[in-house]
């Protein structure tokens, strides 16, 4: 009961001063809102990103050839991927569902009087699963015009846009470094990647693409999708020890190729993107420390005006316990308040930057309650100085307080 009573005259004695209390409030509720915001947008760039990984493909491991060159100096790449090699690893290797030899390269493409220069991707039909395609018009290639070497190519919404306006392109024939190809499929959007927009692409088999467009006879990459559930680890040592053996590679030499594994894309993209979240959480935070510090001093200000009130209370029978007890409530209802007040402009500054800028923003309930928990201890930690020094008070000497 005594309790609530604290809290009452509390509540009173802040309601007695509304403007001092609300400016003791603005810091908190600025460091609260700029906390959450500042999570929000680590939150979403987080999400951004692992979005985009995704996008390339799930449980994914990417064999290149690896760089060529002598005395550690690197002069380019070496051209010692081969189609044995990607039938070997499908053989030997454990956990694979899905495989795809990749060739690739620039080139520019024409459709009547209209051209652009788009990404080419010669591969297997099984590439579109692999990196997570699907196809919104048409057909993807078969296996038997793959082995066949049929011209016929699918191509990305933006190339058929920049190619065909908003006609349907399914059916049209588009020249790829002079050569004739059917199209045969449309490609959905994915959207942009930064580095690379898988929009924007002609993807044919990889037979045409090898002999007739690039002139290769070696692969750029070997993409390798694994079976579900199964470590990625054990299938990149599996095919790392089938192309060592047929490359005849010893054991303590360095590797002619590199295998990139997506989990560890996946999870040194997280940290980082966690590290920039806490950098920016750890900023922010300072202006909570500002409003802490603007908090201790209106409480002690608060005191030095009450020092008779607190003389009187102790004089009718007021423990010091109850005085400091009144004292840290008010700093935390101050704290508390502008945590809450300050969790709404998070939030919805969070939103209006989501809105109005390119930057992503997530509000993460867990860094709502960590920031209003924090403002709690803030306001239990700067309040306490106060709390202490009005119980301290002589009371005789608080009666005499002009």
């Amino acid at each position: 009961m005594l309790f609530w009573v604290i809290v009452k005259v509390g509540i009173r004695s802040l309601l007695a001063n509304k403007l001092r209390s609300l400016l003791a409030m603005l810091g908190i509720i600025i460091g609260v809102g700029a906390v959450i915001s500042m999570l929000a947008i680590g939150a979403g760039a987080k999400q951004s990103v692992l979005a985009r990984i995704s996008a390339m493909g799930t449980n994914l491991l990417i064999i290149r050839p690896g760089q060529s060159g002598s005395h550690g100096v690197a002069s380019g790449t070496q051209q010692n991927l081969t189609l044995a090699d990607a039938e070997a690893v499908l053989a030997e290797a454990k956990g694979i569902r899905r495989l795809a030899p990749v060739v690739n390269g620039s080139a520019q493409v024409k459709y009547l009087n209209r051209n652009t220069r788009s990404n080419v991707t010669g591969t297997s039909i099984t590439w579109l699963g692999i990196r997570d395609f699907s196809i919104d018009k048409g057909r993807s290639f078969t296996e038997q015009e793959v082995e066949n070497g049929s011209r016929v190519a699918i191509i990305g919404p933006v190339t058929a846009e920049n190619l065909l306006g908003f006609n349907d392109p399914v059916g049209e024939v588009v020249k790829v470094k002079g050569m004739s190809f059917t199209v045969v499929g449309v490609l959905t959007a994915k959207g942009d990647q930064g580095w690379f927009n898988p929009d924007d692409q002609v993807i044919v088999p990889y037979t045409v693409a090898m002999k007739q467009l690039f002139g290769l006879d070696y692969l750029r990459e070997i993409d390798i999708q694994a079976q579900d559930g199964f470590d990625l680890t054990a299938l990149q040592d599996d095919v790392t020890s089938v192309l060592r053996k047929r490359h005849r590679i010893p054991e303590n030499s360095d590797l002619d190729f590199e295998i990139r594994n997506q989990a560890d894309m996946i999870r040194a993209t997280t940290d980082i993107t966690k590290t920039f979240t806490y950098l920016l959480g750890g900023i922010a935070s300072i202006s909570l420390l500002v409003g802490g510090i603007g908090i201790m001093n209106i409480m002690l200000v608060t005191v030095t005006e009450r020092t008779r009130e607190i003389g009187v209370r102790m004089a009718i029978g007021a423990k010091r316990s109850n005085i400091r007890t009144q004292f840290l409530i008010e700093s935390m209802i101050l704290s508390g308040l502008g945590g809450l007040l300050g969790s709404a402009a998070g939030v919805l500054g969070a939103r209006i930057i989501a809105a109005a800028s390119p930057f992503p923003a997530a509000v993460e309930w867990s860094g709502v309650l960590l920031a209003i928990s924090f403002s709690a201890m803030v306001g239990i930690f700067f309040g306490w100085y106060p709390a202490r020094r009005a119980a301290a008070l002589d009371p005789i000497e608080s009666l005499r307080y002009e």
